[in-house]
């Protein structure tokens, strides 16, 4: 025993033999074996240790190396360094008082900071010049990267040959389109989505429009349906109970999102799905004949929403199969739609030629004496290179004759990129390609209006595509205060609009010296020309919406938010009253300028339900003649007889009795 005490003593200074000696037992581990052993990183993991020292070691296994160690403690006690200089700081707040205003000042800078990086980040500075759209519609509806891109904020050149006024006079004698409009709504939606079935879904002035209407053909063959993700499980067996009850639900396979695939899904589902009723009426025009047009399947169960004429076949015992539609859209459910205006749009676009607009002849888009143009341009980073973005001449389209079947892409053009997502759609052509594209099953994540643009961009024929837009009848609710929002918007009001806008471009025109106006942000007066196309009786941008006149009622109310009426210029302390204001309001019959259609189409951003039936009042529950207008009627009843009867079929409507009960 004191020989092996006295080697184990005297190991640190004796060379290392050539081979190592066995391992002594657990009990017989030394003290100082166990301090040199451990000194050593390579015989740390093979040596016989204590029970506590073992846990030790291999809890430490996977540690990083001492080298990484040494640096993250440097900078650990970096950070503690520069923490404790902080706080040592004789500026730094110590008492109560000193520590409530820091935190005060700092929640303050925090606020501001991102207030000005949403400022910054944010595109729409400015309010739209919704006037300007109106007066000068687009002249062609060539894809934004095939033509040259138009300058902020995106005016069309007054061209030289402006396009026929809507609605063209033989549009009832063309088939009704047929339309197939999802909403997409979610499970916990079901105040709105009742709101739409007993208002735009179903109301006579939406079917069948202004005044006497259509009597619902024009909207025969259109459709309304609510598109769903997969319920969550507490609403499971409410959706199913609400989708027996109305038969007018479809639930994807595929969870609840917004851009997460929803679109993709929906227009997959309806590319094998989607049926509309037939033609049920003889026409001056011939039913036209595309590749889709002898695909049918049995009358289903109908929606209590669905056509009228769509229930009379069905009570007839002997239904008539349905059909692949012209159309499917897309609707977001804070959207209020007049589907007469809707389905009259896209019946146009089924029968335009080449990139026109329906009734178009071919002229070239640009005036040699006008055009409106600002230096601020956004540039199309996917247009050609080759194209001259100063250029504003845009190039003609000719579409393969060898293809029947429209290709539209309908909506509101935003930008010049994409068709914004409140509502938007695509014939029925483009759908089934959409479906079975292998590259558009890659690009269903992210923003949905802009993926679907990306989807036109790859088409074997992209620049057949029609891209018809509309920026004048498809807006935001009045008291949201976007730059999309103004007052509620009638065809009597944009007369009036074009013919002050044209005065006012005819008036820079010929003060011009060159002939050529720009309208730019260092002319002189550019800013309150812009500012002036961008009026509203009703909104302003970014500031909140309130009425004229503090104590109004709810139709007073409903009136002060038409664009240009009376009620809405009210002030306080002005002769004109509300009633006075009333009684010379303008009725259906002169906003609709004895038209059916030729008004709003969209009206989105309806966030509160209270917003939701203003809107409904003031589209579908409106008097065909004000109080001064009956008067004058009925004090000239021969000029009522001439005036009217010309315009609508059944003059019956227009006797004093059913007026005087309109009221």
């Amino acid at each position: 025993m004191p020989g092996r005490s006295s080697s184990d003593s005297s190991s640190s200074t004796t060379p290392t033999p050539s081979r190592a000696s066995s391992p002594l037992p657990f009990s017989l581990h030394s003290s100082s074996s166990s301090e040199t052993e451990s000194s050593s990183p390579l015989l740390g993991l093979g040596r016989y240790t204590s029970s506590g020292e073992s846990r030790w070691i291999w809890r430490n296994l996977g540690s990083s190396s001492p080298r990484r160690r040494k640096r993250d403690g440097r900078r650990w006690r970096t950070f503690k360094g520069i923490l404790r200089r902080i706080v040592r700081h004789p500026l730094f707040p110590r008492q109560p008082l000193t520590i409530i205003i820091a935190l005060l000042v700092f929640t303050v800078f925090a606020i501001s900071l991102t207030l000005i990086l949403l400022y910054v980040l944010n595109p729409d500075k400015e309010a739209l010049p919704w006037r300007a759209y109106c007066t000068i519609p687009p002249t062609t509806s060539v894809p934004p990267r095939y033509r040259n891109a138009l300058p902020y904020p995106y005016i069309s050149p007054l061209p030289k040959v402006m396009p026929p006024s809507f609605p063209p006079d033989d549009l009832d004698t063309l088939p009704p389109a047929g339309l197939f409009l999802a909403v997409f709504s979610m499970d916990s939606s079901l105040e709105r989505r009742m709101l739409i079935r007993t208002t735009w879904a179903a109301h006579p002035r939406s079917r069948n429009g202004a005044g006497e209407g259509d009597g619902g053909m024009g909207t025969s063959r259109t459709v309304v349906r609510f598109v769903l993700g997969q319920p969550r499980k507490g609403w499971e067996r409410r959706i199913q109970s609400e989708m027996e009850m109305y038969n007018d639900m479809i639930i994807l396979p595929c969870p609840e999102n917004m851009n997460s695939g929803k679109s993709h899904a929906y227009f997959t589902w309806a590319a094998s799905n989607a049926w509309v009723p037939p033609v049920y009426f003889n026409t001056t025009h011939p039913v036209p004949e595309f590749t889709y047009s002898n695909q049918y399947t049995p009358a289903p169960r109908l929606a209590p929403h669905d056509p009228y004429l769509a229930w009379k076949d069905s009570a007839s015992g002997h239904p008539r199969p349905w059909v692949r539609p012209d159309y499917v859209a897309k609707v977001d459910d804070d959207a209020f739609v007049m589907l007469a205006e809707l389905e009259a749009r896209m019946r146009l676009e089924l029968y335009a030629t080449e990139q026109r607009p329906y009734g178009m002849p071919y002229t070239s888009p640009v005036s040699t004496s006008f055009r409106v143009e600002v230096p601020k341009v956004e540039p199309q980073t996917d247009a050609p290179a080759d194209t001259p973005i100063s250029s504003m001449v845009e190039r003609e389209m000719p579409r393969d004759e060898s293809v029947n079947d429209p290709l539209v892409y309908w909506g509101y053009l935003v930008k010049e990129k994409f068709m914004a997502g409140e509502l938007y759609g695509l014939s029925w052509s483009l759908v089934d390609w959409v479906s079975k594209d292998p590259s558009v099953k890659g690009l269903t994540k992210g923003a949905e209006d802009k993926q679907t643009a990306k989807w036109m961009g790859l088409h074997p024929l992209a620049a057949e595509i029609r891209w018809s837009s509309d920026r004048c009848w498809i807006y935001d609710h009045p008291r949201s205060g976007t730059v999309y929002s103004h007052g509620f918007l009638f065809p009597s009001e944009v007369s009036r609009v074009k013919k002050s806008v044209l005065a006012l471009l005819d008036k820079v025109s010929r003060n011009s010296s060159t002939g050529t106006t720009f309208v730019s942000n260092t002319a002189v007066g550019a800013s309150s020309t812009l500012l002036s196309l961008s009026h509203s009786s009703v909104s302003a941008f970014g500031t909140r919406y309130q009425q004229p006149l503090q104590e109004m009622d709810l139709a007073h109310s409903v009136e002060a938010l038409v664009e240009g009426s009376y009620m809405s210029e009210l002030q306080e302390g002005k002769s004109m009253g509300t009633e006075q204001a009333w009684r010379t309001r303008e009725g259906r019959i002169t906003q609709y300028k004895n038209k059916r259609v030729g008004g709003t189409v969209v009206v989105h951003f309806i966030k509160k339900h209270m917003w939701f039936l203003e809107t409904a009042l003031a589209f579908l529950e409106g008097d065909n003649y004000s109080q001064v207008e009956l008067e004058s009627l009925n004090a000239d009843e021969g000029r009522l007889n001439v005036g009217l009867t010309s315009v609508w079929t059944d003059s019956s409507v227009f006797k004093p009795t059913n007026a005087s009960a309109a009221l």
